[in-house]
């Protein structure tokens, strides 16, 4: 017997559209870009071109387990966090993982004083990027003119 078709699939605390192709789908959750998504799907063995709502559970079920451990599937030059600075391995983190160790990194630069984390604090630019005409947020200055007489 065939599965139903699901118009909303989650995996990794994300919704992917069941009408959607598997690839495109699978590259929305935070820390899979397009390239990652390829290669998750292909070490998978689950066609790339399928829709996500026909996924069966168990390829649901595997679709998760390899996110969890990108590390061991992957090549080491496609992990996000490849050398941590806390534990010295190569993990990928995605999702919700991601974005707390990227925030836990910015709080441990502004913590240390290096010349990034005092950007951050500052809320200026941290890349190098020009900050003399662009990255002007919050209320404008403008030139005032004088009262004529």
């Amino acid at each position: 017997m065939s599965e139903p078709f699901l118009e909303v699939v989650r995996v990794a605390g994300v919704d992917l559209d069941g009408t959607n192709v598997l690839v495109k789908e699978v590259a929305k959750i935070k820390g899979v870009g397009p390239s990652m998504a390829v290669a998750l799907v292909r070490s998978t063995g689950i066609p790339e071109r399928l829709r996500v709502g026909l996924l069966s559970e168990a390829q649901i079920a595997k679709l998760e387990t390899m996110l969890k451990n990108l590390s061991d599937h992957v090549p080491r030059y496609f992990l996000n966090r490849r050398k941590d600075m806390q534990s010295g391995l190569d993990v990928h983190l995605v999702g919700s993982d991601l974005a707390l160790q990227i925030s836990r990194d910015i709080d441990f630069e502004k913590k240390m004083g290096s010349w990034r984390g005092i950007r951050h604090r500052l809320g200026l630019k941290v890349r190098g990027q020009r900050t003399k005409t662009s990255g002007r947020r919050g209320v404008t200055v403008g030139v005032s003119r004088r009262k004529r007489k």
